[in-house]
């Protein structure tokens, strides 16, 4: 997507593979740290950018230092002055990697919260890699910032132009497709992701007010967490939760939205072969059967009882092929590569699939080609 000044927006996944190739390059040629440059990430409020970094570093097993320069004083970069006889020795902070064979990444998060003072202080590290004669970065180490834009109505402090052409600036989106691939690999309650599914608009909405609660990615995972655990939680109290996680607008959907989906069958049981399957009329309440259906179907992870293969196929055959593609699409989702691929042989790999390429492979193919 690009906005009226052509700038070229990445996804989140984009983001991914982008660090995840540098860090590559630095392991197999620690030479190349004073040749690569510092990524920026930046993007609104809540849409992931420290998230991803968190997550590509447990993925690689590295070593993940967050600096918030916004809750600094220029001093903590350098060290404490230590007088020693008639000089004085600095006393660096131990947050800084020592081991010259150690790997991981440096986030500077919310480096643009910070004032210019804190930026200055942080420029040599971010752009030498070292500060003064006291110390070296490791070269496994890779330094990446994280911010927000003027635009996005968050504390912002411009760049100086030499700070801002020392970095590689990626500008990110929030990708409903990407997110939903991240939401299924952490359980991300399949209400959300179907209504979200159901109404993308309510998926990232700065357009109102931001003072309070309003759309984002991070809003909606902790939607999912509020009705996934805290369930004694009466239904006032509840929808109150929400609508101040994400406004009144969208929670009201949301809300209407749960209430219609929760008269559908037992899902669960119908998965399991204990019901009989049943496909409601609403489009809502058909999003719902599809998000449900991923769901359960992996509730016991990669090896899912034969039943459950049986049913999801079962009710596909029973879908329209724009519902079935959905289904299929939620089924394989998932933001990390290998567990994709295997979801991906399972069901490829049933004997039901056959059928099921028949009957709606034209309309997954259209699908796949209009998201790529």
């Amino acid at each position: 997507m690009s906005d009226t000044l052509n700038t070229r927006y990445a996804t989140a996944p984009q983001a991914e593979n982008i660090i995840r190739q540098q860090l590559q390059l630095l392991q197999a040629n620690p030479a190349l740290a004073h040749q690569l440059p510092p990524i920026m990430l930046w993007g609104a409020p809540g849409i992931g950018k420290s998230s991803i970094i968190k997550t590509l570093c447990d993925e690689a097993g590295i070593g993940f230092v967050d600096i918030r320069l916004s809750q600094r004083e220029p001093v903590d970069l350098r060290g404490l002055p230590v007088p020693q006889g008639d000089h004085v020795d600095w006393l660096l902070s131990g947050e800084w990697p020592r081991d010259p064979n150690s790997r991981g990444i440096i986030l500077f998060d919310e480096i643009t919260a910070a004032d210019r003072s804190l930026q200055v202080a942080a420029y040599e590290l971010i752009l030498d890699r070292r500060l003064g004669d006291l110390y070296q970065l490791p070269d496994g180490w890779l330094v990446i910032g994280a911010g927000n834009r003027a635009a996005d109505r968050a504390v912002s402090t411009t760049f100086s132009s030499a700070l801002a052409n020392r970095f590689c600036h990626l500008n990110l989106s929030a990708d409903l497709e990407s997110w939903c691939a991240w939401a299924n690999s952490q359980r991300i309650h399949p209400d959300v992701v179907a209504f979200l599914r159901y109404r993308p608009e309510c998926f990232f909405d700065m357009k109102g007010q931001v003072e309070q609660g309003w759309p984002s990615p991070r809003s909606w995972a902790r939607v999912s967490h509020v009705i996934t655990h805290l369930q004694e939680l009466d239904a006032v109290c509840s929808a109150i939760m929400v609508e101040g996680l994400v406004g009144p607008g969208a929670a009201t959907e949301f809300l209407a939205f749960r209430r219609w989906s929760q008269e559908l069958p037992d899902v669960s049981a119908m998965m399991n072969g204990k019901a009989a399957i049943v496909i409601p009329e609403r489009p809502d309440q058909r999003y719902a059967l599809c998000s449900a259906m991923s769901h359960y179907l992996w509730a016991d992870g990669l090896n899912p009882p034969a039943i459950r293969l049986q049913q999801f196929f079962a009710v596909c055959e029973q879908l329209s092929s724009d519902f079935a593609t959905l289904a299929f699409t939620d089924a394989i989702n998932d933001s990390k590569l290998a567990i994709k691929q295997q979801k991906t042989l399972l069901l490829m790999g049933h004997p039901a699939f056959g059928q099921w390429s028949q009957q709606h492979g034209a309309a997954f193919r259209t699908f796949f080609n209009e998201v790529a």
